[in-house]
């Protein structure tokens, strides 16, 4: 089933839930009907973008790969040192790619539970960014799925292959809202450009980066307006990813540097000034 069948088909879905609250049953509407540009990037892979003059109570900017994983492998690519997303996953061979998880500036090494092909390479700092690291991603034989994960379940993981990165907070788990109680209020609610990773009720996995920091155009969303976004579309699991200035949606098949989304550190509404990070999850053919 197409991607636009698919938004028509949970309009009817939806239509219980827009009983709720207006502003959730506007919203709900908004992305339903809005109108995506849909673009292929290659075998398996397409590229949906949409703008709104109002999501949220916001003007938005939203970028996604949606990837069939049938065709596809991923991997945790850990840049030493840090690198832009765009450049190390071009290099490493990837077709599509997002920034990972969180990581310290100057060290440039994750400050997220990070193990790769079974090796530990990084733990889970203390702070606020512990309190919101509730999930992460874990691929094993270049599969990926979301869990569940705390900073006390490093301690007992004994995987021997693939790899785990945490990150969050973890947002939907089988279709349903999870817990935020825990989490940095202020980082909850704040909006924010915002990355995810997102599995779809179909199969297929989300790319998502939200635009924002730029007023009048693409202001950006907190926790729990993008957990309704990806509910809205239809998510099963969703994790979210490092935010703000990392906020780096890549595919090889688009033009120039291949960015597809609107970076904000060079505080222009376009898809220049990236920035370096520790760590992408990247897709490979």
């Amino acid at each position: 089933m197409n991607f636009r069948k698919s938004i028509l088909m949970l309009l009817l879905i939806l239509c219980n839930v827009f009983i709720a609250l207006a502003q959730t049953a506007t919203d709900s509407l908004a992305i339903i009907t809005a109108d995506w540009n849909i673009t292929s990037m290659g075998k398996g892979i397409f590229l949906r973008e949409a703008e709104f003059t109002s999501l949220y109570g916001v003007p938005q900017h939203i970028a996604i790969l949606q990837i069939k994983p049938e065709q596809h492998r991923f991997d945790i690519l850990i840049h030493s040192p840090k690198e832009e997303t765009s450049i190390a996953a071009y290099r490493s061979g990837a077709v599509a790619a997002i920034n990972g998880s969180y990581f310290n500036v100057k060290r440039g090494t994750s400050i997220c539970y990070l193990r790769k092909d079974g090796v530990v390479i990084d733990t889970t700092a203390t702070g606020i960014l512990s309190t919101v690291s509730t999930g992460a991603v874990r691929i094993n034989k270049g599969k990926l799925d979301i869990i569940p994960w705390h900073k006390q379940d490093e301690k007992t993981c004994d995987l021997k292959e693939g790899s785990i990165l945490s990150s969050g907070p973890l947002m939907l788990l089988d279709g349903k809202d999870c817990d935020l109680s825990t989490c940095n209020k202020s980082f909850v609610k704040t909006k924010h450009p915002r990355s995810a990773v997102a599995l779809m009720e179909d199969g297929s996995i989300l790319l998502i980066a939200v635009a924002g920091r730029f007023t009048g155009k693409a202001e950006g969303i907190n926790i729990p307006e993008l957990t309704h976004l990806l509910r809205v579309l239809g998510a099963r699991k969703a994790l979210n990813l490092d935010g703000g200035g990392s906020t780096t949606l890549w595919s090889a098949s688009a033009p120039g540097n291949g960015i597809v989304n609107k970076l904000c550190d060079n505080n222009l509404y376009d898809n220049e000034g990236e920035r370096q990070v520790a760590n992408s999850l990247c897709v490979y053919e």
